[in-house]
């Protein structure tokens, strides 16, 4: 019986049944009744890429094996599965062990072709922070990797819609890095050096919102995070994080730089505080610069083509065409192949 990941699962049996097993951390597990009053339990199951939920009714063996779980436990969940119209992946007859310390290392760790990608985006990122011009959008970039880069690394872009994984914001924030520097060139009168400083910046609040801890990959909720949100919390960061830097500068360099250094602080400040748009979606302000609107843009361009991705791994409908997913607008269908030039 071959071992997978839950996104190889959900792929593998999108057309067809497979005996399994598949390596996760119980993220929740909750006792539930249908509406006949039938009883089961909803357990949702967690790796570094994904999330899978399973349901055991009250007359399955797969019953008494949830009885025994709690959550936060590292199990190998061993059935027969298939994707079903009404509940997405299922098992049946499914059994549960715990995982071996060496085990729960591998599944803590991720894929290796997961871990080489996030390290090389991170890599990126400090590269393009390297490479801002303007020394104080460079200073307070490279000290926010300084001081908070280790909890950057588990952090999650969302909770659930895109990038939803530990690690997952630095893969949003380097594929936005690319998109960024690309219209740059396309537009030349961007301010590159403040797109990129907002790119970094844009969703640092998440850090609170979205930070997976160390050894699991259950997103706790944080009461900053419910209080404030995180573009009041990235703004409040990068005013905590300008201050630092200002100070540690040599005394008046700032002062001569132009433009202003208040300035350069509002903009950046003015990225973070309306890159989502719209007043309805969270901001407070509707973007007012060419580089907030196209911060917006590139934000919500990598997320929506995250999702489009998902989609794909979700049950199909038929012929190239998937299941909609939320909060996508209608079914996904595969995108046309690209030409191939005749012998």
């Amino acid at each position: 019986m071959q071992t997978l990941s839950i996104s190889d699962l959900k792929r593998a049996t999108a057309d067809a049944r497979l005996q399994a097993s598949v390596h996760v951390q119980v993220d929740s597990l909750t006792r539930r009744d249908a509406r006949n009053g039938k009883p089961f339990w909803e357990m949702v199951g967690a790796d570094a890429e994904a999330r899978m939920t399973l349901r055991a009714w009250s007359d399955e063996p797969s019953y008494s094996v949830c009885e025994g779980l709690t959550s936060g436990m590292f199990v190998e969940v061993s059935g027969d599965f298939s994707q079903s119209a009404n509940f997405g992946l299922e098992a049946k007859n499914w059994t549960c062990r715990p995982l071996s310390t060496e085990e729960r290392d591998v599944l803590l760790a991720g894929s290796s072709e997961l871990r080489a990608r996030q390290a090389a985006d991170f890599a990126f990122l400090e590269e393009q922070v390297a490479g801002i011009a303007d020394p104080r959008l460079h200073a307070v970039s490279a000290l926010f990797f300084a001081e908070h880069g280790e909890r950057l690394r588990r952090t999650a872009a969302a909770r659930q819609n895109h990038h939803a994984r530990r690690g997952g914001l630095v893969e949003h924030m380097a594929q936005m890095t690319r998109a960024a520097s690309a219209l740059s060139a396309v537009y030349g009168t961007l301010n590159r050096d403040l797109l990129i400083a907002g790119v970094v910046f844009h969703d640092a609040g998440k850090l609170w919102e979205n930070a997976m801890p160390a050894d699991g990959f259950s997103m706790p909720f944080d009461e900053r995070g419910e209080l404030l949100g995180h573009i009041t919390i990235g703004i409040e960061l990068v005013n905590s994080l300008w201050r630092k830097a200002s100070a540690a500068a040599a005394p008046n360099t700032w002062a001569c730089l132009r433009p202003a250094s208040e300035d350069v602080r509002l903009h950046l400040l003015h990225l973070l505080a309306a890159h989502h748009g719209e007043l309805q979606f969270g901001s407070p302000v509707v973007p007012k610069t060419p580089e907030a609107w196209a911060l917006h843009y590139i934000d919500n361009l990598d997320a929506k083509l995250e999702m489009v991705k998902l989609a794909y791994d979700g049950k199909s409908l038929g012929p190239r065409i998937f299941e909609k997913r939320w909060p996508l607008p209608g079914n996904t269908v595969a995108s046309l192949e690209r030409f191939h030039a005749p012998e």
